[in-house]
């Protein structure tokens, strides 16, 4: 009886532990990258529950019309919607910025937690001194204290930040675009390149991107004619990208910054870049990526962008998820009235979630099906 007793308990937690897809749950093989297409592979060949695939499907076509693509093991799994269509990614880009930080930062030896006022950033209007005192480091977890006018953004935004000088520089998350643009100018300021340039040549190129053109990246500006809160002399620097070349962006993040044995990212930027610095309502944020945002039972990093735009990397389950809604986030936002802002079509991020739980729960039964 005893013996017994003990068999079922060993069976329970064999089951359990392999329920989140743990790392080493997983078959030992070798990292597969994709050449100038992805490799494909239908669910059944990687094992997934294929009628609780059906169900995620069946649960997408009920959403706007976006397109997924899913990674598993360096294969493609899930091609839903159009994959080669240029979207704008709206706030994702923030992560393909702090990518690049980390290529250059490394190679220039840049002191992350130099001032901006030791920089010469400035503003019109002017910062002050305390806003000054903020590193590049705040910058990019965030934490800056600067609360200026800013080009692009959500109303959402604009509505909850804080008043200038309420907090010091460092002392306070708030998810702010100053932050974000600025960046920019000091990345191009501080290495000499444009962004545009910069990730062509760094990370488009070398993963073999099959879409993305240098013209795909362009910059918005404060106009003249821009409202007050939009007065600001650091420019949004956007990307239109296609859901299989985000895939190849979320892989090189998956695996650790290396694709084929050539480390483009390095591998302890990759880490510090993805763990929480802060933790928000919307989960931890670290270096302009945000982790473990979406309630499940796996830890997540992921870029995302206004109007359900996500790259997710499940890092134990060796996924990579890329969903992008196909409405963009209007450029001239700010002339739009509100409910026209509403009304555009697009997916709440509890939906978002309950995408990938039932992604996750058609993969969970593919591993337990192999044990």
């Amino acid at each position: 009886m005893k013996k017994r007793i003990a068999l079922v308990l060993c069976c329970a937690l064999f089951l359990f532990c392999f329920s989140a897809c743990p790392a080493w749950s997983q078959t030992k093989q070798a990292d597969i990258f994709p050449g100038t297409t992805w490799t494909k592979a239908t669910p059944n060949q990687l094992g997934w529950d294929e009628p609780k695939l059906d169900d995620a499907l069946k649960f997408f076509q009920t959403l706007p019309p976006a397109s997924l693509f899913v990674v598993d093991h360096g294969k493609v799994v899930v091609e839903w919607g159009d994959s080669a269509l240029k979207i704008k990614i709206s706030s994702m880009r923030k992560s393909i910025l702090s990518a690049l930080y980390g290529i250059y930062a490394d190679r220039t030896h840049f002191d992350l937690d130099k001032s901006i006022g030791a920089l010469g950033i400035d503003d019109a209007p002017p910062l002050t001194p305390q806003e000054k005192k903020a590193t590049v480091r705040m910058l990019l977890t965030a934490r800056s204290g600067i609360y200026h006018s800013y080009v692009a953004g959500t109303p959402a935004m604009r509505e909850k930040m804080p008043t200038r000088g309420s907090h010091e520089p460092g002392s306070f998350w708030f998810y702010n675009n100053w932050d974000f643009n600025a960046l920019g100018t000091i990345f191009e300021q501080e290495f000499h390149e444009t962004i545009d340039k910069a990730f062509r040549e760094q990370i488009s190129v070398p993963t073999h991107m099959q879409d993305f053109q240098v013209q795909d990246m362009y910059y918005l500006r404060s106009r003249p004619d821009s409202p007050e809160y939009e007065k600001s002399r650091h420019a949004a620097y956007h990307f239109r990208m296609t859901a299989r070349d985000l895939a190849r962006f979320g892989y090189l993040m998956l695996r650790g910054g290396d694709w084929n044995g050539d480390q483009i990212i390095p591998s302890e930027w990759v880490q510090e870049s993805t763990r929480s610095h802060s933790e928000t309502d919307g989960g931890g944020y670290g270096y302009l990526w945000w982790v473990n945002g979406f309630g499940l039972a796996v830890n997540t990093f992921s870029a995302e962008g206004a109007l359900a735009k996500y790259v997710v990397v499940i890092p134990s389950c060796d996924l990579v998820l890329v969903y992008l809604n196909h409405t963009e986030f209007p450029d001239n936002a700010s002339a739009m009235k509100p409910e026209e802002l509403k009304s555009l079509p697009t997916i709440s991020k509890s939906q978002m979630s309950h995408l990938l739980g039932l992604l996750l729960e058609a993969h969970r039964e593919a591993l337990l099906s192999s044990h």
